[in-house]
């Protein structure tokens, strides 16, 4: 059994050679190929075969030329890839196999399951790393005495997190003087003025950055997508001008960021990491937004098969992305390395960046997220791109990186990750998808959903044909279609959660008492042994002043006949 997880002795070694915070990033891209994977198997099981087997909707394929391997149109246009390839006849067999019901219920089903595991994974990662983390965690002998990871081998790597524990100790003793030696009003003052300054010039990037993807990119693929000729390769072509925008700026701004933190001189490297993860999230999510926005904004109105243009431009976003990766690790890691390492040597060797790393794999989940209901078969990409990405990166690592000098505290950066990954990018790639589900017209030309006001009214189709006593109307009537339903929810929800946060705080308090009793059983003994010591001391004192006592205790001598004179 331990043989079939997948990257099991290879995760070993990497844990092994760089330490726990490099392995954290290959855990996280396990933990989010494990999604697509899942995703993959339902989508082709329940969506794709049964289109291909019993009704094939093929049309007006052209033939493959190789440039749809990045743009996705052509010879992809109308096959199964996209939404566009499916219809929604009812396939005739026992039972009968409703293509509607299916490509809405196994969509649906995926994004739930995904939301129940993230706020799981997010919770209990929260509360171990974070809720009941507290007390001799953040002192100094806890990291001296209890904190060495001992898989660790490499001497490079032993080196590596000896360097780490003594940022750690510095880091914690600054904390500690910072909040000793409070700063002056004009020291203050400065401090706010610059991170104003920075924030300011990081929100304007992020802006300017939405306003050229907005009216650069998006009106060529309008013009593309009006005057589109098949063998038009350079038209074509002219569709990737928007997802390479969108890498460059994802590329560049947040080098820029690095540039601007540099003025705010932040002495705690933890505050640093946090505050340039939160920048790059709210450039990329908001570039994101913006995209989504024109999506739902414009596209349905202008074109015909709007759902099949939206999954093809996600489509091109995430292969441009895993392109932009592979560049990456060849200029940012290998020339990087051989620059420092041959050339000029005071550079020395590149870091493993964890959090731009993580990121960018963040980033590439909210695409295949986006793009589950508009390309079910997106799934496949993603996968491939997370196995290359895994292997490549080791490698990458093993020739070309060293594990970071400022990891701060691993597990607790790990669980910002998992938590970004529940919100911004899962809440808002579902919020697009029940957006279009529940509120835009589907195209009247393709997909599963022809003819229907919105895709949500294929449910009320089926519950209308089913019998007034049959069970499944009943609940859909009675309890989905009612307010009062999720009234209640909501407040059950929110009872569990006051409750959860009671229970914590309890935990919380419980170990605060504990540690307390712990530490007044030490003070405890301490006062019984120096009490014994002064009394052992005390009787060796007087011990060594009082005169010698004889014994006057009469004994019986075997031998007394002896003592006798011998006159007697």
């Amino acid at each position: 059994m331990q043989h079939l997880v997948i990257w099991q002795d290879t995760l070993k070694e990497i844990g092994g050679r760089f330490g726990t915070s490099v392995l954290s990033y290959f855990l996280f891209l396990k933990w989010l190929l494990q999604f697509n994977l899942f995703s993959l198997i339902i989508n082709f099981c329940f969506i794709t075969i049964p289109q291909i087997v019993h009704a094939p909707n093929i049309s007006s394929i052209t033939g493959f030329r190789g440039l749809e391997l990045l743009t996705g149109v052509g010879y992809f246009n109308k096959t199964v890839l996209f939404y566009g390839g499916y219809n929604g006849e009812v396939i005739v067999s026992k039972p009968a196999y409703n293509m509607q019901l299916a490509y809405f219920f196994t969509i649906a089903a995926y994004l739930v399951l995904c939301g129940v595991s993230l706020i799981y994974s997010t919770s209990r990662s929260f509360q171990k790393n974070f809720a009941l983390e507290t007390g001799p965690v953040s002192g100094g002998a806890w990291r001296l005495l209890c904190s060495w990871d001992f898989s660790v081998v490499n001497e490079k790597a032993i080196q590596y997190n000896k360097n780490n524990l003594a940022i750690q100790l510095k880091e914690s003793l600054s904390e500690r003087l910072q909040e000793k030696n409070k700063m002056s009003r004009s020291d203050r003052i400065k401090h706010l003025s610059l991170h104003l300054l920075a924030w300011l010039l990081s929100l304007g990037l992020a802006l300017g950055s939405c306003a050229g993807i907005y009216f650069l990119g998006t009106n060529r693929e309008l013009a593309f997508s009006f005057s589109h000729d098949p063998s038009d390769l350079g038209a074509e072509a002219s569709t990737l001008l928007l997802p390479v925008v969108v890498s460059l700026f994802n590329l560049i701004v947040p080098l820029l960021y690095s540039l601007i933190s540099k003025i705010e001189s932040y002495s705690n490297p933890r505050a640093k990491i946090y505050i340039s993860i939160v920048r790059t999230v709210i450039l990329k999510m908001s570039i994101l937004g913006i995209l989504c926005f024109y999506w739902l904004s414009f596209v349905p109105t202008n074109i015909s098969c709007w759902e099949s243009f939206v999954g093809q431009s996600v489509y091109r976003l995430l292969i441009i992305d895993f392109i932009f990766c592979l560049l990456g690790i060849f200029f940012g890691e290998f020339l990087r390395n051989v620059i420092g390492t041959m050339c000029i040597q005071s550079l020395g060797v590149p870091e493993f960046d964890i959090a731009r790393n993580v990121l960018d794999l963040i980033y590439g989940q909210t695409l295949a997220w986006i793009g589950i209901y508009f390309s079910p078969l997106l799934p496949v990409m993603q996968v491939l791109k997370l196995f290359i990405i895994f292997y490549l990166k080791k490698i990458s690592l093993s020739m070309n990186c060293q594990p970071p000098k400022h990891t701060g505290r691993a597990a607790q950066i790990q669980t910002v990750f998992i938590a970004l990954l529940f919100f911004p990018s899962f809440v808002g790639a579902l919020s697009m998808v029940a957006f279009t589900v529940w509120s835009l017209k589907p195209s009247d030309q393709c997909g599963p959903f022809q003819g229907l006001n919105t895709p949500f009214h294929t449910i009320f189709n089926w519950t209308h044909s089913l019998p007034e006593t049959h069970w499944v109307r009943w609940i859909f009537e009675n309890i989905l279609r009612s307010e009062l339903f999720y009234y209640l929810i909501s407040l059950i929800v929110l009872v569990i959660t006051y409750f959860l946060w009671q229970i914590t705080r309890g935990r919380k308090e419980l170990i605060k008492t504990l540690r307390e009793q712990i530490v007044n059983e030490g003070k405890d003994k301490a006062f019984l042994l120096n009490k014994l010591q002064n009394l052992q001391k005390e009787r060796r004192e007087m011990a060594s002043y009082r005169p010698q006592d004889f014994d006057q205790t009469p004994h019986f001598n075997p031998n007394w006949m002896n003592t006798l004179p011998m006159d007697m």
